[in-house]
C-alpha cells in the first residue's frame, strides 16, 4: 500500500494579507497547518502546504473562491545530524526519480527525528524506494502528529 499524504497548493497574489486571508478561513475551521512552503515569484506566491484534514481544507477554500490544488506528496522521516538527507536523496537519484521540491514538516515524528514533505514526479516508485532503503515513510497518521 503505498503510503502518501495530501498537499494543497494555492496561487495567492502577492500582497499583503493575502495569506493571512487563507489562514484565518483554515483556522475558524479548526484546520492545522502542519507544514507548509511558499515560492513567490514578483506577481504570484504558490503556498504548497499539508493539512491535518485536506478533504475540509479543500471544501473550505473553494467555498471561498480560491482554486485549489491537490497532490499526493511523499512525508519521510530523516535522522537529525549532518548530512541525514543523503539517505533519502541517494536512493531516489539513484533510482532516476527526480525531487521536484522539499520543505520541513511543522513537528517530529514519534521517534522524535525530524520529518520532510518531499514532491517527487514518481510517487510510487519513490515510496518503494524509500522502503527498500529502510526509510520511514508516513500515510495519514501524519495528519495526528
Amino acid at each position: 500500500m503505498a503510503m502518501f499524504v495530501k498537499q494543497i497548493s494555492v496561487s495567492l497574489d502577492n500582497t499583503p494579507g493575502m495569506f493571512l486571508t487563507v489562514s484565518d478561513c483554515l483556522g475558524a475551521e479548526g484546520i492545522n497547518i502542519r507544514a507548509i512552503s511558499v515560492a513567490d515569484t514578483s506577481d504570484v506566491s504558490t503556498v504548497r502546504f499539508v493539512p491535518d484534514n485536506p478533504e475540509k481544507t479543500i471544501t473550505v477554500l473553494e467555498s471561498k473562491g480560491y482554486s485549489v490544488r491537490e497532490k499526493e506528496v511523499v512525508a519521510v522521516e530523516i535522522p537529525d545530524h549532518p548530512g541525514a538527507l543523503q539517505a533519502v536523496l541517494k536512493p531516489l537519484n539513484e533510482a532516476e526519480i527526480n525531487v521536484l521540491y522539499l520543505y520541513p514538516f511543522l513537528g517530529r515524528g514519534e521517534s522524535g527525528q525530524p520529518i520532510v514533505i518531499l514532491g517527487v514526479d514518481k510517487g510510487p516508485e519513490a515510496i518503494d524506494v524509500l522502503k527498500q532503503n529502510w526509510v520511514h515513510t508516513f500515510g495519514e497518521e501524519l495528519y495526528a502528529l
